[in-house]
């Protein structure tokens, strides 16, 4: 890039062109004399002139950015008028290195940290997660040595940012931020304590869901029962919250049946789930409420059958393929817990599998395309389908479906860096060594080598 200043550069063009002040104008649709002021340096370039003025000189938009920086926010105090409206025309194009070394030019000067946490705040409620995320970065930074709300805040939204699929990474951000959430007003840490709780059940870190979900349940039933709360008040709290007030006190009931179904305690897991399926307490009758007291019956009424088919009661196996048929959304969650009960009690599922053939090739195309959303916790259930299919179909003597499902749950553990199931594959696989054949052993031997140049 020239040394050049930016108005330099547009003198150039205008003599090369062979234009006068006027034809200039026209073109950028600016006032005559207020472009006069700006190319005689006597009033500042605008981010909305720049972005007209390259499009004239046919540059890409963003192109100046950098010369901007330095030309008109690189002094001892920038002037946020000039810098905010700055940050979000370089969020909305994404020139997030042009972002990094603006707030740099912030970072020594803490009066800015207010104005650079609510311009966060519009980022991230406008998706715009990758800016979001610098300034965010660098206002806890600023904050680090404060006991504030603010940081709190900051380390809760880069915590939502965060997740991704790698659950070792999941797990390291999930450790940063824990300690942050005490430091959340009553409202958000109730959004915090769920989020992280749904984390480590992706992990299947069952003692912390516990905790955290009790601790959940606790805080929404204060909430909930403060007496001397007015109407107006709670009315308040609920327009910041994510979800109905009850929600999180049912969600604490279904993450604690969660637990005891992960730890094999059925009886637990059926009383749990049989709480959080009734609803009959909660008064509230919009519709927001009403849709997530369907959601619960229906999410009830999946776990009572996982539950029923878990503890042997495989009577229940054509109601249960039934209601996964009626509601797409269970079937990877549905079809595991079958897979797992036909292992663990030894029947037949052949023409259930036969039912859902497509439908999980389908699932399977769908995983390698999808994108990850912000605060989406994958979880390892389609890995535990590959695997109970994987154990299914070698013990039944079909090796070469089982090693192919086998195949597909050790490039999906390489992918969200789940370590246990990785070893959980390779243990299967070298049971079953000699019944693979060559084409199989190849591909394993490709993703063992690829995993061992990563560790």
């Amino acid at each position: 890039m020239s040394t050049s200043t930016i108005l330099e550069e547009v003198h150039s063009f205008i003599r090369e062109h062979d234009l006068n002040l006027s034809q200039f104008s026209m073109r950028l649709k600016i006032n005559a004399g207020t472009l006069s002021y700006i190319l005689n340096g006597n009033r500042t370039l605008t981010i909305d002139h720049l972005d007209r003025i390259s499009e004239i000189m046919g540059v890409p938009i963003g192109h100046y950015y950098e010369k901007y920086i330095e030309d008109y926010l690189k002094e001892r105090n920038p002037n946020w008028r000039r810098v905010g409206p700055f940050l979000r025309r370089c969020a909305e194009l994404d020139k997030l290195d042009s972002i990094r070394r603006t707030v740099c030019l912030l970072l020594d000067n803490l009066t800015y940290s207010t104005s650079l946490f609510e311009l966060a705040e519009e980022f991230f409620e406008k998706d715009l997660y990758g800016a979001a995320e610098i300034l965010y970065e660098n206002v806890a930074m600023s904050e680090t040595r404060q006991y504030s709300e603010r940081l709190a805040v900051c380390q809760y939204r880069l915590f939502k940012i965060r997740i991704g699929s790698d659950q070792a990474h999941n797990l390291k951000i999930a450790h940063q931020f824990e300690p942050y959430v005490d430091r959340l007003d009553e409202v958000l840490q109730l959004d915090a304590l769920k989020d992280l709780a749904n984390l480590y059940r992706s992990i299947r870190q069952w003692d912390k869901v516990e905790a955290l979900a009790l601790e959940m349940e606790h805080k929404a039933g204060i909430i909930c029962l403060r007496e001397h709360r007015s109407e107006e008040e709670f009315k308040e709290i609920q327009k910041r919250l994510s979800k109905p007030i009850f929600l999180y006190i049912a969600y604490a009931k279904l993450l604690c049946a969660a637990v005891y179904d992960g730890k094999g305690d059925y009886a637990k897991a059926l009383q749990y789930t049989n709480e959080y399926a009734d609803l009959s307490w909660v008064r509230q009758t919009d519709e927001d409420t009403k849709y997530w007291v369907d959601q619960f019956e229906k999410w009830s009424r999946a776990n009572l059958y996982a539950i029923k088919i878990m503890s042997g009661e495989i009577e229940v196996l054509s109601e249960y393929v039934a209601y996964i048929l009626d509601n797409p959304d269970e079937m990877i969650t549905g079809l595991s817990n079958i897979m797992f009960a036909a292992n663990r009690y030894h029947f037949d599922v052949d023409h259930i599998l036969q039912e859902f053939h497509s439908k999980l090739e389908e699932y399977e195309h769908f995983q390698r395309d999808d994108n990850i959303s912000i605060g989406i916790v994958y979880t390892d259930t389609y890995n535990k389908l590959l695997y109970n299919l994987t154990y299914y179909y070698i013990h039944k003597g079909d090796s070469v479906t089982g090693f192919n499902y086998l195949v597909r749950g050790l490039e999906n553990s390489v992918i969200i860096n789940k370590n246990a199931n990785i070893i959980k594959f390779m243990v299967l696989f070298e049971h079953h060594r000699d019944e693979a054949q060559e084409e199989i052993i190849l591909k394993y031997k490709n993703i063992i080598s690829e995993v061992s140049r990563e560790v």
